[in-house]
């Protein structure tokens, strides 16, 4: 054990003297008419390696931060001092192996820049010996942490924690590092989200609240002035919610909501400036296009909602995405119409930001307090995770060098050229923060929200409730709304008015806070306004009285249903309206669709054609078999199928939308055996029917990878997955053998390629 320690230190001393000594090669810039070799992947010295991007025009890219000060960086936030505070994932990917993974070398610190010269100056540490963390956030008088498994609360005297609490022991019980939960966004909602995850938490006195929310994304998750919720998958482009995020998730039954995890930019096209064969299926058809460019995104990542109020009106409503694998920064350009929020690329044929550097790896981008846009660069020649590093990548990898240095890493700021960001710290007094709750900085805003509620400033109160009766800044109003639920101090005449407001932002969030403040004795009164909202033909306020009168049933069961039969009969054909109305539903959609067939008989509405589709849904659950006795059976099976296969094809088996198709009663599960196995352990790409469905992206992603070249997963781990998959939920296709496994890998021992429908159905 000793040898192993002594060894990965070594390893470490050597990593940061590569990334210091490499500071003698000479750079390239990337707009020159001289030829870069792309065959050679050098690391760039930091304070050079902006020389290597291409941005738009107007804009510049500015070094805040690099190694040694900051190493592997995947995540940060600002404190009310303005300093960065960062996660390192200092044990990610040692080599293509993930030979040491699992040691505690991650750190959280703190970057401050004391000479105020616009560079990091000083490091310090402030939490050790951490594996593979991933998320943080400040709240009051400490951080959340995110360590698989475990959620932790670390409370801090001067930067130093004094106590660890436990928040979630499951926060991330399944799956690999790339398919874990992240992300920790404190909320315009007082609460607290994440990535690739369906858990909230909240912070309320000592106590932590957890609650089920809809399942979102993988790497990454931002906010838009009214607390919606941006999010993606690693193929996605953008995806994101058209209701606030607490709304919806309440039917266990029902499979999806329409309004959540709508696909906001469908155009997944990428455009590196360099050729990026080192992505993992740069093998693949169409991955890579004539000049082994990346096509579509393979690693979307880091999805940041523009908030500042440096970059120009054009910006307004832009969203950015990380593309790690292809070393570039998208932008995207939304529009809001009614309910939906839907987006477009900004450019044709490139992109806001791209580097000719292999290792600038873009994982997350944050609003500032000076209103520029943060990259952080997690500066590496690795970013696949080891579960899925196909033979080529590997490849890839050794032919240019690509696994040291480890210990690099950077961090950006954008800016509009010849404009001042100015770094901004967050107040104490409390006149002062109110004013910032107009600011027109979304993270100036979002500060002053969390830090009034932070210190109880309670004196802020009155004020706090004088803002909301005024109309010239509706951002400032809501900001305000939402500091008085936090503080717990929102009355119901407050509430009551803001649900009159002309305009649709302050009613939408008046309609979001009515679950903290509805209870006994003021849910008549809401009963009252919600169904002059639903009289008025308050169109776009309708899906949220729907969701509210979940709130309503356990004071006044009957007037929580008159709500909802009198939804149906204004909105029969309206599907956001069906399914919010579903969303109160569970285990009463037969009765409820027995009650609305007396006026609304025709099977052709949406609200019956959406109820329809939950209860035989539901019905087709109850003649699953029994889990629990499946995971005793092929335990190994169940845990590598939890850990790996459910985060993209669900925890029952019916797939999850743009990620997996369905292996439930799919016929490539309870088909020809040797084909499932070719499948399992090579990957399968392009376009697949199941079922009479063909499934191709962006409805799924476009590859399903294989894991039989990893090696912590055996042939007999392969063989109970299989026997497990081919046994769940309806299959009953029987069991797989391990020699089974070893067969079918002996007479493919020479493929690394994953195979196409075409070439398994040829094999038949």
């Amino acid at each position: 054990m000793k040898v192993y320690i002594y060894a990965f230190l070594i390893l470490i001393v050597f990593s940061l003297y590569q990334c210091q000594s490499y500071k003698k090669v000479s750079t390239t810039k990337a707009t020159s008419d001289k030829p870069i070799d792309f065959n050679t992947s050098p690391v760039v010295p930091a304070d050079e390696s902006i020389s290597k991007m291409v941005i738009e025009d107007g804009f510049e890219v500015e070094l805040i931060a690099a190694e040694p000060i900051v190493t592997t960086p995947v995540a940060m936030s600002f404190d009310q001092k303005g300093r960065m505070w960062v996660v390192e994932m200092n044990g990610y990917m040692p080599d293509t192996l993930g030979t040491g993974e699992d040691k505690p070398s991650g750190k959280i610190i703190i970057l401050e820049d004391k000479n105020k010269d616009g560079v990091a100056d000083e490091r310090k540490l402030v939490i050790d010996s951490l594996v593979l963390p991933r998320a943080i956030c400040l709240i009051e008088d400490g951080i959340l942490v995110a360590e698989p498994p475990n959620l932790w609360y670390y409370e801090l005297k001067n930067d130093k924690p004094v106590k660890r609490t436990l928040v979630d022991s499951k926060y991330a019980v399944d799956g690999n590092v790339e398919h874990q939960p992240n992300g920790l966004l404190r909320a315009l909602d007082n609460w607290i989200y994440n990535a690739k995850s369906s858990k909230r938490y909240r912070k309320q006195g000592d106590k932590w609240l957890i609650e089920d929310t809809h399942f979102r994304g993988q790497w990454g998750v931002s906010q838009d002035n009214y607390g919606r919720l941006y999010y993606n998958d690693n193929s996605t482009n953008l995806l994101g919610d058209y209701f606030s995020p607490g709304f919806g998730a309440s039917n266990k039954n029902q499979k999806g909501v329409d309004g959540f995890s709508e696909r906001t930019v469908p155009n997944n096209r990428v455009y590196p400036i360099r050729p990026t064969p080192g992505v993992n299926r740069g093998y693949s058809p169409g991955t890579l296009d004539d000049s082994l460019k990346l096509r579509n995104f393979t690693a979307a990542c880091g999805p940041l909602i523009y908030r500042g109020d440096l970059f120009g009106s054009a910006y307004d409503f832009n969203a950015f995405v990380a593309e790690p694998s292809a070393n570039l920064i998208k932008r995207n350009i939304l529009k809001e119409t009614g309910y939906v929020v839907k987006g477009e690329q900004a450019y044709k044929d490139k992109e806001f930001l791209a580097s000719v550097d292999e290792r600038f790896r873009p994982v997350s981008l944050y609003n500032g307090p000076d209103g520029a846009l943060y990259v952080v660069d997690m500066y590496r020649g690795i970013i696949q995770h080891k579960t899925y590093v196909t033979p080529y990548l590997s490849g890839q990898i050794k032919a240019r060098n690509l696994t040291l240095p480890l210990a690099c890493g950077r961090i950006y700021k954008i800016v509009p050229k010849g404009k001042k960001a100015v770094a901004t710290s967050i107040p104490n007094d409390p006149e002062k923060l109110i004013a910032l709750l107009g600011s027109t900085n979304g993270y100036l805003r979002d500060m002053a929200q969390q830090t009034l509620i932070d210190g109880k400033y309670k004196q802020a109160i009155p004020h706090l409730k004088a803002v909301l009766k005024q109309t010239t800044n509706p951002l400032q109003v809501i900001h305000a709304l939402w500091t008085l639920e936090g503080l717990n101090a929102l009355e119901t005449n407050e509430a009551l008015a803001l649900l009159k407001s002309t305009e649709w932002p302050i009613r939408m969030q008046a309609l979001t806070v009515l679950p903290s403040v509805i209870n006994s004795s003021s849910y008549a009164s809401y009963v009252k306004a919600l169904d002059e909202l639903v009289d008025s033909n308050d169109e776009l306020a309708a899906p949220y009285v729907a969701f509210v009168s979940k709130y309503i049933k356990p004071f006044n069961e009957q007037a929580a249903d008159n709500m909802l039969v009198n939804l149906t009969k204004k909105y029969p054909n309206s599907s956001f309206v069906s399914d919010a109305v579903i969303s109160n539903l569970a285990y009463r959609e037969e009765s409820f669709k027995e009650t609305i067939a007396k006026f609304e008989p025709d099977t052709n509405l949406k609200i019956n054609k959406q109820l329809q589709k939950v209860i035989t849904a539901y019905n087709n659950t109850k003649k699953n078999r029994d889990p629990d006795a499946l995971a005793k059976e092929y335990p190994k099976g169940s845990a590598l199928f939890l850990s790996t296969c459910q985060t993209c094809h669900s925890h029952d088996g019916n797939g999850i939308a743009s990620l997996a198709p369905p292996l439930n009663k799919s016929q490539w599960v309870n088909g020809d055996k040797n084909t499932l196995i070719s499948i399992v352990l090579f990957g399968l790409t392009g376009p697949v029917n199941v079922n009479g469905h063909v499934y191709e992206a962006p409805e799924i992603a476009g590859d399903m990878p294989g894991i039989g070249h990893s090696d912590e997963i055996s042939d007999e781990d392969i063989a109970q997955l299989l026997s497990f998959i081919r046994n769940s939920w309806q299959n009953n296709a029987g069991k797989i053998d391990v020699k089974d496994v070893v067969s079918v890998r002996e007479k493919l021992k020479s493929r690394q390629k994953a195979f196409t429908v075409a070439e398994l159905e040829s094999k038949n």
